[in-house]
């Protein structure tokens, strides 16, 4: 066997041995590299959520969830709205400008939503977490005051906030229910989570 024979057959082990390492270090940097995308439970709990909201009737509301949390979309009737304009004398917050929950720009207004009759709020209470009830009826009420204008209720300590999720003066809620990014795909359809702002 010649010099130039044993060099032919010394590349050949070479490069298909070098061959194998690169297809051995691909193999094994594909499941290293994936660690760091998340996980499908950690992309479902951030990922958007669309509703349909099309079957919605004034004085409805609807509850889906958007990373672990209650959404509530309330189709307000045009008395609860005129409601809103009555009472901000009454409310802690009138304006949502504390900013424990920053409000998107499009909900910076009397009615905290994009369009007047829909509400989009987290279900959640400023204060230590627990779920407020829907108190929509107007009037006296047990928990509630002679003038009650309607909203949510929160059982456990008290708090009680407004048609607009804006909570009222002298409660343990320390601040407005949080108004999450959001936008309409259609007139009947909503993303939550995603305002396209990003």
């Amino acid at each position: 066997m010649s010099n130039s024979e044993v060099d032919q057959s010394r590349r050949t082990w070479v490069a298909l041995a070098a061959g194998a390492g690169a297809v051995g270090g691909v193999a094994t940097m594909v499941p290293f590299v994936a660690t760091f995308q998340p996980s499908e439970s950690a992309r479902a709990a951030g990922a958007p959520v669309e509703v349909e909201i099309g079957g919605l009737k004034p004085g409805e509301k609807l509850t889906v969830e958007w990373r672990g949390k209650p959404v509530w979309i309330v189709r307000r009737t045009s008395e609860q709205l005129a409601s809103l304009k009555k009472i901000d004398d009454q409310l802690a917050d009138p304006h949502s400008q504390r900013t424990q929950y920053p409000i998107p720009d499009y909900a910076k207004n009397e009615y905290r939503s994009i369009k007047p009759e829909i509400l989009v709020v987290v279900g959640i209470c400023s204060h230590l977490g627990c779920s407020p009830i829907d108190r929509f009826q107007t009037g006296a009420q047990p928990s509630l005051p002679d003038n009650w204008p309607g909203g949510f209720l929160c059982p456990c300590h008290g708090s009680t906030f407004d048609m607009a999720g804006r909570v009222f003066k002298n409660k343990p809620a320390p601040d407005n229910l949080e108004v999450p990014p959001h936008r309409y795909l259609s007139d009947a359809k909503l993303l939550i989570g995603e305002d396209g702002k990003a």
